[in-house]
C-alpha cells in the first residue's frame, strides 16, 4: 500500500499583496507517494520553481498547506524540515573543496569518517567527479559544480530531495548517461524526489509521474505515457511531445453513418461513424467548433489521402521529419525509414481516427482520445 511522503493542499503563491501581486501559483493540490520521483514540467514562469522553493522553505505560502510524512512544514524554517536541496544555481561553499561540500551534508549525521569517505566516493564515482574531489569550487567547470551540488544533495538521508534543473549545464552525452544512473540511485534507496525541468525528455526518463504547469496552474498530473496518450487539454497535448503535437481548427458533422470534420481550405476528414464510440460521437453532436490534434508518428502517408504539399524532409539519422503545407497550417509526420521526398511534392495525408485527439475549441479541454472520451 502506497503511502503519502508529501501532500500540498490548496496551496496559492503572491509576490507583494496577495490578491493583487503577481499570482505565480494557483491553487495547486498534488499528492506525491513514498519513492516517487516526480517532474515539475513547464515553461519560464509556469510556478514550478516558486513551487519547490515554497516546499524547501525557501519562499513562504501564501495560502494552503504543505505536508511531509505526515506533518505541516510551511511555517516551519528550511533546516526543520529535513529536506535535501540541489539547486540550480549550486550553492557550494567556496572555503571548501568538492569532496567537503558532499561530505558536509552529513556533519549532522555523526558517521564514522570512513563510513562518510566512502559514501563520498560512491556519490563522485556516480557523477563522474572522482578527479575533482580535492578542488575549490571557484576552479572547476559550471557542469562541475552543478555536479557536486547534486552529489551533495544526494548523499543526505533526508525526507524529501528537491532537485532544481539539476543538470542544464551539462552536455547531452553526460546527461543521458547520468540520468539512467540517478534514477537507480534514487529508486534503489526508496528516496522521495521532485524534479524541476523545462527537459520533455528529463521528465520522461526519470519521473513515475509529470506535473505539467504553466501560467501558475497544475494543468494534468499524471504517467508520462497518459500524458501524451490521455493530455488533459491543448496546453498539455501541444506541449509535451517531440515533434510537438499537430493541430487544427475544425467544425464538426455527425450522422447515424459517418463523422466529418471541416478544416481550414476546404479540406474534409471524412469517417465512418464506427471509427468513434457511440459516446464519442454523442459527445461530437451539436459541437460547433473544435481543434483536433495528432502525434508527428500518429500521421501515415497513403496515395488516397488528402492532398498535403511537401514543405520540409529532414534525416535526422535516424527519423525522417516531413513538415508539409496541409489544411491552411503545417503537419508534420515522422517516419523512420530514410524518405528521399523534395520541397513542392505533393503526398496523400491519412488521419487514423483511432489516433485523432479531439479538443474544445473554447476552453481547450480533451473532449476525446480515439474511441475513448477523455
Amino acid at each position: 500500500m502506497s503511502q503519502t511522503a508529501l501532500s500540498i493542499k490548496a496551496v496559492d503563491k503572491f509576490y507583494g499583496p496577495i490578491d493583487h501581486g503577481v499570482h505565480a501559483v494557483k491553487t495547486l493540490s498534488m499528492d506525491i507517494q513514498k519513492g516517487e520521483i516526480i517532474a515539475l514540467l513547464g515553461s519560464s514562469g509556469c510556478g514550478k520553481t516558486s513551487t519547490l522553493r515554497m516546499i524547501a522553505g525557501f519562499e513562504p505560502v501564501s495560502r494552503g498547506t504543505i505536508s511531509l510524512g505526515g506533518r505541516e512544514v510551511h511555517m516551519l524554517a528550511p533546516v526543520k524540515r529535513n529536506v535535501a536541496m540541489a539547486f540550480e544555481g549550486y550553492s557550494l561553499y567556496p572555503p571548501l573543496t568538492v569532496r567537503e561540500n558532499i561530505a558536509f551534508a552529513l556533519k549532522a549525521s555523526r558517521l564514522p569518517q570512513a563510513e562518510v569517505d566512502k559514501k563520498v566516493a560512491y556519490v563522485a564515482k556516480l557523477l563522474e567527479i572522482e578527479d575533482i574531489l580535492g578542488r575549490y569550487p571557484s576552479s572547476i567547470s559550471g557542469g562541475q559544480q552543478q555536479r557536486a551540488s547534486l552529489g551533495r544533495a544526494l548523499i543526505r538521508d533526508a525526507d524529501l530531495h528537491l532537485l532544481d534543473e539539476p543538470m542544464g549545464q551539462l552536455e547531452p552525452q553526460l546527461r543521458a548517461l547520468l540520468r539512467g544512473r540517478i534514477k537507480h540511485f534514487i529508486k534503489e534507496r526508496g528516496l522521495t524526489a521532485i524534479l524541476v525541468t523545462h527537459d520533455q525528455t528529463e521528465a520522461n526518463a526519470l519521473a513515475d509521474r509529470i506535473a505539467v504547469m504553466e501560467g501558475g496552474v497544475l494543468q494534468q498530473f499524471d504517467t508520462p505515457q497518459m500524458i501524451k496518450e490521455r493530455p488533459a487539454n491543448l496546453f498539455t497535448g501541444t506541449f509535451v511531445g517531440e515533434p510537438p503535437m499537430n493541430v487544427f481548427e475544425a467544425s464538426v458533422e455527425t450522422s447515424e453513418s459517418a463523422v466529418s470534420f471541416g478544416l481550414a481550405g476546404g479540406v474534409k476528414l471524412a469517417y465512418a461513424a464506427s471509427d468513434f464510440s457511440p459516446a464519442v460521437r454523442t459527445a461530437l453532436a451539436g459541437r460547433k467548433n473544435v481543434v483536433l490534434g495528432i502525434r508527428p508518428y500518429a500521421v501515415r502517408r497513403t496515395e488516397d489521402g488528402v492532398p498535403a504539399r511537401v514543405a520540409v524532409n529532414q534525416w535526422l539519422g535516424d527519423q525522417t521529419h516531413i513538415a508539409t503545407d496541409f489544411a491552411g497550417a503545417t503537419l508534420v509526420l515522422v517516419e523512420h525509414d530514410r524518405t528521399r521526398l523534395a520541397a513542392g511534392e505533393t503526398v496523400g495525408i491519412r488521419l487514423d481516427p483511432a489516433a485523432l485527439h479531439v479538443f474544445d475549441g473554447a476552453s481547450g479541454k480533451a473532449i476525446s482520445h480515439g474511441q475513448e472520451l477523455a
